[in-house]
């Protein structure tokens, strides 16, 4: 063999060794590569808890415990392969019982989703999180002077920050007579789901198509994550089966890329996970964040000093709903954590539930 054909040889297996470097890589943000599910498939790839390096005594004691909370759905992941996988109880229809494919509400956990819709509509140019929201909901959409209503940007509506006061009767109401001013928007943090509940209508005006379509086209079907929003009151909701979550939560743990594709990226992304404001350290963009120095609750003005939930990972961020609905992320040890289902706390969010589920689950993971 000639020394050209020789080093090109060898060029081939040096481009060919890094190739395969970054596809086994890619989306990871612990160093170990990550499973996508088919998108057009119920396969999903299983990894053993002894594999994962859980105790797996401790995880049939925690199993045994959460089965009694009302939890109807509940899956570890490691690296996007399933580790933990279980059902409880009825379906929300109440026709038979949870199975992979059973749908139920997300609740409040939905926000985290729907910051990533504003994300991407941002990565599109259709919109920038500085810009005022009059520019997409017009004038008046509130009852404030025109001075005060035109300082508000999206930013704001995502870092729960409108400054709007949040004494009202429902705090769902989306009416302009409901939205009244209280302080400077960004100067104060106030868990208001009106104000979070405008950026369906902004969007859709960003966009010119309806929440569902441009959820669909942008997430659901790239990566294969079934769902839909409904509306309930002056709520909209989102619907999707435990399973549907966790390709979510995937999405998230890849920082925005699936099986090749980048569906997100820049800034905002970065953003979303990290403390947003000072207000709230422990609140990112509709996002919950642990491992910070302190945090506020829905409806407590009062800052609570230490980490949102002692005893989770430090790193972990988290979509989190009314009754438990959970999509825990930890990127260090490449986890994503679902839990669906009832509980007996009535708050809007369950801190109470995901405290105790951390104080039992971290000997298991971390044993």
């Amino acid at each position: 063999m000639n020394k050209a054909a020789s080093f090109l040889k060898a060029l081939i297996f040096i481009g060919a060794f890094f190739s395969s470097f970054h596809l086994s890589a890619q989306g990871s943000s612990s160093g170990n590569s990550i499973y996508f599910p088919p998108n057009d498939s119920q396969e999903w790839e299983k990894m053993s808890q002894s594999e994962a390096g859980f105790d797996q005594q401790k995880m049939g004691e925690f199993l045994s415990w959460l089965s009694e909370t009302d939890t109807r759905g509940f899956l570890i992941l490691k690296d996007g392969k399933i580790v933990v996988e279980e059902y409880w109880g009825g379906k929300l229809t109440g026709l038979g019982p949870m199975d992979p494919e059973s749908f139920w509400y997300w609740a409040s956990a939905g926000k985290t989703l729907t910051a990533a819709m504003i994300g991407i509509a941002e990565n599109e140019k259709l919109l920038k999180i500085k810009d005022k929201t009059q520019k997409y909901l017009g004038n008046g959409w509130t009852s404030m002077s025109a001075k005060e209503e035109k300082k508000i940007r999206i930013v704001h509506h995502l870092t729960m920050t409108t400054g709007i006061d949040n004494d009202v009767m429902n705090l769902d109401d989306t009416s302009p007579s409901s939205f009244k001013f209280l302080t400077k928007p960004g100067t104060r943090w106030s868990y208001h789901n009106g104000t979070y509940t405008v950026l369906e209508k902004l969007l859709e005006k960003a966009s010119g198509e309806t929440y569902q379509s441009y959820f669909k086209s942008r997430i659901g079907d790239k990566i294969g994550m079934k769902g839909f929003w409904q509306k309930a009151g002056q709520n909209n909701v989102f619907y999707s089966s435990p399973r549907s979550m966790a390709r979510f939560g995937i999405l998230l743990l890849s920082k925005g890329r699936w099986n090749g594709e980048q569906i997100w990226e820049g800034s905002f992304f970065d953003q979303m996970v990290k403390s947003s404001q000072n207000l709230n350290p422990s609140y990112g963009y509709l996002t919950w964040l642990n491992g910070q120095k302190s945090f506020m609750l829905p409806g407590v003005e009062k800052s609570l000093s230490g980490s949102l939930i002692q005893n989770g990972p430090i790193d972990m961020y988290q979509a989190m709903g009314k009754n438990g609905q959970f999509l825990m992320v930890v990127p260090s040890e490449n986890l994503v954590v679902v839990r669906m289902g009832g509980a007996s706390d009535s708050t809007t969010i369950p801190f109470l539930l995901i405290r105790q589920m951390w104080d039992k689950l971290a000997p298991v993971i971390q044993p």
